[in-house]
């Protein structure tokens, strides 16, 4: 939310390096309802990845996950692989469960920012489990120390440890780094990797 597509590019980097076809793109975060966000730009998204293309993976940040899992709760994917969640609101935000009502957050966080509150949200309420292995990489640093007042458990500045979680995750993991640039990190690429590769974040090893 609030970000462009330079906040990925490290990671972008990092995984065409690795072999993956890669399709990062802007959009903004901040004006429109996650409901179109998800569908307008995960088509153009599907749109520009090649036939070749054998499977098609998620890599997404914060408010990305909740796009993502609006769109599957909608719509299939052909060849989709798996799902790598960072920071992601899954169970909404304490931050905008106290604050979604003032000015201030209105105006930074736009339509968007009123959809991630954790109490009568139908918007997360009504979005169904992702079909297919999806792992979550939560932070236990603040990033953002203002807001650690709102929080009771492990926390990354943005979303606590426990919301981030989903019924039907296969693994999820902690670092110890904050919301904004947890995707920047070696450990957390190389724990993307792992788990797109082999559904984990520990790659398992070959039996010999």
């Amino acid at each position: 939310m609030g970000r462009s597509s330079r906040s990925m590019k490290s990671l972008e980097r990092f995984l065409k390096a690795e072999g993956y076809f890669t399709y990062n793109q802007s959009y903004p975060s901040t004006v429109s309802q996650v409901e179109r966000s998800s569908i307008h730009y995960i088509n153009s998204a599907l749109a520009n990845i090649p036939h070749s293309v054998s499977e098609v993976h998620f890599v997404t940040h914060s408010l990305g996950g909740i796009l993502v899992r609006y769109y599957l709760s909608r719509h299939t994917i052909n060849k989709l692989g798996r799902i790598v969640m960072l920071a992601p609101p899954n169970q909404g935000s304490d931050v905008a469960e106290k604050y979604r009502e003032h000015f201030w957050y209105k105006w930074i966080t736009g339509v968007p920012g009123q959809q991630l509150h954790k109490t009568n949200n139908p918007l997360l309420e009504n979005l169904k489990p992702i079909p297919v292995e999806v792992g979550v990489i939560a932070g236990t640093s603040s990033s953002d120390p203002w807001f650690n007042h709102v929080f009771k458990s492990d926390h990354d500045g943005k979303v606590s440890v426990e919301n981030t979680k989903l019924p039907e995750m296969k693994d999820l993991i902690t670092v110890n780094h904050g919301h904004t640039f947890i995707m920047n990190k070696r450990k957390v690429k190389q724990y993307i990797l792992n788990f797109l590769t082999s559904g984990n974040f520990y790659r398992q090893k070959k039996a010999v």
